[in-house]
């Protein structure tokens, strides 16, 4: 599926796409590889240059849903040909890589786009890439639209560390272990969510920690993107029950920071090697806790006089 699941059929600001001129220049034959292709995940017009030069030129193509690119190809002029076409979803992945690899030993060029996005994140291709790589075989990767990475961008929360952590499981227990999972990592947590299941899945972060900040995107780079900010808690009461409709991607800020006691800090130097230098150390609890190093080290060093 990708990095979202539009259909690439929205043209620029929402707009019916435009149908571009069919190309008549053929580019020129890709290299024998297999390409990742990175699809729209909503306006038609967010596709690359050298993505449309590899769909048009690529001996062999293939999607998790053909009828999605054959859409793709249609909205901006470039004809099949003929060419083979190749379903490859999680339904039939073993059955069809396979078929894949042959193409590629035999010198073909293979293009694999998504249903929307960029390939191997949420989607079955991740597969495909490492057979293609363990065979010896030959990876490019065509950058491109991202719904995780527009989320972040748009969020406005820290993005100099984060975490794609997928789809929540649906079974109760274990979206709560899920969540449990990335709660305390000290980085932006960036999650794919069915519409209908969002205002569940803030419900069960609220029985943990309400307050957390919290963006969810929705129908990003379609006609009624909506960005929503907020703590788990707000965001939950502004969500009618049956959820939302469209696209989302739902992004948690950073954990907050606690109150650091003494007993905290004497547990964590006390997780250190005996042997590592109390000034190295202090230093690194210092840096954990965000706390003044001169008076880690001050403890640090009462410590070791009281264990002598």
């Amino acid at each position: 599926m990708g990095t979202g699941t539009g259909t690439g059929d929205e043209g620029q600001g929402g707009a019916s796409p435009a149908r571009t001129v069919p190309l008549t220049i053929q580019a020129d034959r890709p290299e024998a590889a297999l390409h990742l292709v990175a699809t729209p995940i909503g306006a038609a017009r967010d596709i690359t240059l050298r993505a449309l030069d590899v769909l048009n030129a690529a001996d062999v193509l293939a999607a998790e849903d053909t009828r999605n690119l054959r859409h793709l190809l249609d909205i901006h002029g470039i004809p099949v040909r003929g060419r083979r076409l190749i379903a490859y979803h999680d339904h039939n992945a073993d059955r069809t890589r396979p078929a894949i690899l042959a193409a590629l030993r035999e010198g073909l060029s293979v293009a694999y786009a998504s249903d929307a996005g960029t390939p191997l994140v949420a989607d079955p291709g991740y597969r495909l890439a490492r057979d293609v790589a363990e065979a010896g075989l030959t990876v490019r990767a065509l950058p491109g639209p991202s719904a995780a990475l527009a989320g972040l961008s748009v969020s406005g929360l820290p993005s100099d560390r984060f975490l794609f952590v997928g789809f929540p499981p649906s079974a109760q227990g274990a979206r709560r272990k899920w969540i449990e999972s990335w709660l305390g990592i000290e980085a932006t947590v960036i999650a794919f969510e069915s519409p209908r299941r969002v205002k569940q899945l803030l419900g069960n972060l609220c029985e943990l920690e309400a307050n957390r900040s919290t963006v969810i995107c929705r129908e990003l780079t379609k006609r009624f993107e909506e960005v929503m900010r907020g703590t788990a808690e707000e965001l939950m009461q502004r969500i009618p029950d049956e959820g939302l409709r469209g696209e989302i991607v739902v992004l948690f800020g950073h954990p907050p920071q606690k109150e650091v006691g003494e007993d905290d800090l004497r547990h964590a130097l006390s997780d250190l090697p005996a042997d590592l230098p109390v000034k190295e150390a202090a230093a690194r609890i210092a840096a954990r806790f965000g706390l003044p190093r001169r008076d880690v080290y001050a403890l640090a060093l009462a410590i070791r006089k009281e264990n002598q």
